[in-house]
């Protein structure tokens, strides 16, 4: 039961710390705006590792273009 406990505990504290690094984040995104816009969480995924997803916004990406498809 000990380890049950343990385990559900240490969740939950994994899930508060990816809440609050991100939370870190946004606002020194808001802060240093000269160092890009802050990462969107609600879209598909990253352009570069090749996600598949159906947003347009990657294949728009220029840096995109130069990497070759296989």
């Amino acid at each position: 039961m000990a380890t049950y406990l343990i385990t559900v505990g240490l969740i939950f504290i994994i899930m508060l710390a990816g809440i609050a690094i991100e939370r870190l984040y946004r606002g020194f995104a808001a802060r240093n705006p000269q160092l890009g816009p802050f990462r969107d969480t609600s879209k598909c995924g990253c352009c570069t590792a090749g996600s598949g997803c159906s947003d347009t916004s990657c294949t728009a990406d220029p840096a995109r273009s130069a990497v070759p498809r296989n």
